[in-house]
Formats: C-alpha cells, structure tokens, sequence
C-alpha cells in the first residue's frame, strides 16, 4: 500500500481555515490559543507539512497523550514547548484534544515576516528547530511564565493599530524567546544529566561496536547521522546534549575514537599507514594522516617511532 503523502499548509490562514478557527489580525504571524475542540473539524489530514514556523507549549495533556524523551517517558502534564520549521512533517490527532484541561499556546511565523531581518538567518541557528518530538522542551513554572508574558505582548502588539515600529517591536520580542529557549534547553541539558550520561554511555558502546567490527570497511566512517540513528536522537539534540556534559561535538567524539583506534592498530601491528587508513574506513591513506597529524600534532609514523 502506498503511503499518502502529508498535507501541505503553506499558510497561516489556510492552518486557520483548516481547524475552522477564525481570521486572524495579520498574514504572517498568528498566536493561538490552544484549547479543548468544541466539534472535531471534519476532513482533516493525518500528516501536514508546515510552510511557516510553530512554537507551541502544551498543557494538560496527560490522558491522552505521552511522548518520549531519550529512553523514558513522559506525560504532558508540565509545559512543554516544541518547535517545528517550515519543511517539517507533523501528525495531528484532534481526538486527542478533547481534555478540558488542555492548554497552552502556538506561536505561528511565516518566513516572510523575518525578510530583511537579522532573524531571517539566524533562526536556523537555533538547532531546536530541528529537534524531534521527543526532544522537547520541559519548562518550569518561573520558565514558562516568562515565555507567555512574550507571546501575550507579540499578541498585543500585531492586534493593536500597527505602525512602522510595529514589525522591529515583534521581531526584538521573537529574538527574545528563542534566546530564552535557548538558555532553558542549555539548562535541561544539566539538569537532566543522569539521562544524558546514559546517552553519552551508549554512544561510546555505539562507537566501539563499529569500530570493533568490519562496519567501516564496509560503510566507510559512522556519520553524526548514523550515530544519532542508532541511539534514537536527532543529530543537533545529540550534538548539544555531548557539548554540554564533554565540550565535544558528536562529530569530535567520532574523531576521539577512531584516532584511539588508530593509535591502538599503529602500536599493536606493523599494518602500513594505507592499510590502517583502509582499515579505518577512509579511502585515502592521505586523509587518515592528515586528521590524525591534526589531531595528535604527529603524524601516524612518528607516533609509531615514537612509541616503539
């Protein structure tokens, strides 16, 4: 059976349109309130394909609805902020909006709201956006209050008579929750550090399994990508979660590895730097060399005299 394709909504008002909820104030950006749905809109698609950014914090979801994050699970029953960018693909379920303790809000960008902004590049720097579902964020209560006071002001302020300052006021306001964002998730990072131990745990089992093996003769060397698969994270969750707890990238820990593997083949065989290189999955001798002489500031040779 072929799998159907997801829904694309690439406008705020036809998101509007579609959860029969009413017109908004501006094209560009919307902030909606989430609640319980009086009638389930009839029609709607099982997966969408969103052509803006959301920022949405859920409530009182508990009964309905738990997500998973890292390896164990976790109710909605604190505030939890996710965050989508525009190309993302979402399932949504309205059944299971039906609590009347739900709430929370969603905070609808279209691109084009940031043209001409510093924000228009800079928000992709913000690696959340590409987060999975199971990497949201869980907010305290201070955190949270803090978050919503920002919204009802970008909610006050394009609901108002706009003006010619109307646009930099909501943009300096977008700058600030996702800086904010940004802080909390660092801080999740270090308050949740027995998860992400285990993390940092089982990524080095993951490395030491594929280097261990006949993988990278096969594969060539592990990507972040790969790595992140095996472990069920996304590769910028993974990436944040290591430099926080070691100050390394998942890229560097890769590098930590294979040159500890390299320096065990250079000092336990008499196997030539091509072969090391071919053992270790590159293709050419050079680059092996070149990284670890970047790394070990010798080159594979003189770490072999020099261990010898």
């Amino acid at each position: 059976m072929e799998k159907s394709q997801p829904y694309p909504i690439k406008t705020i008002s036809k998101f509007h349109r579609l959860l029969g909820l009413p017109a908004h104030d501006h094209p560009l950006i919307s902030v909606m309130r989430i609640k319980p749905f009086e009638h389930v809109p009839e029609g709607l698609p099982g997966t969408v394909m969103y052509g803006f950014y959301s920022v949405a914090l859920k409530k009182g979801f508990k009964a309905s609805v738990k997500i998973k994050y890292g390896q164990q699970a976790y109710d909605f029953d604190e505030g939890v902020l996710s965050f989508m960018a525009p190309g993302q693909v979402t399932a949504f379920d309205p059944q299971k909006y039906s609590s009347p303790e739900q709430s929370g809000w969603m905070l609808l960008i279209h691109p084009d709201f940031l043209w001409n902004t510093t924000l228009a590049k800079k928000i992709r720097q913000y690696k959340f956006f590409d987060y999975s579902v199971n990497e949201a964020l869980f907010l305290s209560d201070k955190e949270e209050v803090q978050l919503t006071q920002i919204i009802d002001n970008i909610s006050l302020e394009y609901q108002n008579n706009l003006d010619n300052l109307s646009h930099d006021i909501i943009i300096t306001q977008l700058e600030s929750l996702l800086s904010y964002a940004e802080r909390y998730y660092q801080r999740q990072f270090m308050t949740r550090r027995i998860m992400n131990h285990q993390l940092l745990d089982r990524l080095n089992e993951q490395l030491n399994a594929y280097f261990n093996s006949s993988n990278q003769l096969r594969k060539g060397l592990p990507t972040v990508g790969y790595i992140a698969g095996q472990l069920s994270v996304s590769p910028d969750y993974l990436s944040g979660t290591l430099k926080t707890l070691t100050g390394l990238t998942t890229q560097q820990h890769i590098h930590e590895k294979l040159i500890e593997k390299a320096k065990e083949i250079l000092s336990t065989t008499n196997l030539s730097v091509s072969e090391i290189a071919y053992q270790l999955g590159f293709e050419h001798s050079q680059s092996f060399s070149k990284l670890f002489k970047t790394k070990t500031n010798q080159s594979p040779l003189a770490f072999r005299a020099a261990f010898n």
